[in-house]
């Protein structure tokens, strides 16, 4: 089973399907799905984040899409919308890195743009 996105007309996806698997029937998909509806289809891979396939596999166009996610032509890339502006793209996972580095001593943190740092998340016990 194949996942497709749709994409509007500035290369935002607007949906996601599941489809037919690439060559069954002797069909290109991403053209029959894309001239159905009227938009451009890309193929996506539920099982691809930053690159990398999480079984082995195919990596497909960097990041699985989702609605909103932008397609990048020139890097035949799906990219999620950036989570705040500060955040700078990474080329070559075309997912987006905070300006400093996740801490890395188990504690949970969530940014803080105004700041420009994470901050501890505190939990009541």
């Amino acid at each position: 089973m194949a996942h497709y996105a749709f994409l509007d007309n500035n290369n935002i996806v607007t949906e996601v399907i599941v489809g037919k698997d690439e060559g069954e029937e002797n069909t290109d998909w991403e053209v029959h799905y894309g001239n159905f509806r009227g938009q451009v289809c890309k193929r996506t891979s539920y099982n691809t984040s930053g690159g990398q396939h999480n079984n082995g596999g195919i990596p497909y166009r960097k990041n699985y899409a989702g609605i909103g996610y932008s397609y990048d032509e020139q890097r035949d890339a799906f990219i999620p919308p950036s989570p705040f502006p500060s955040f700078l793209l990474n080329e070559e996972t075309c997912l987006w890195d905070a300006p400093v580095p996740y801490p890395t001593d188990g504690e949970s943190y969530t940014w803080n743009e105004e700041e420009g740092e994470w901050t501890l998340v505190i939990t009541e016990e």
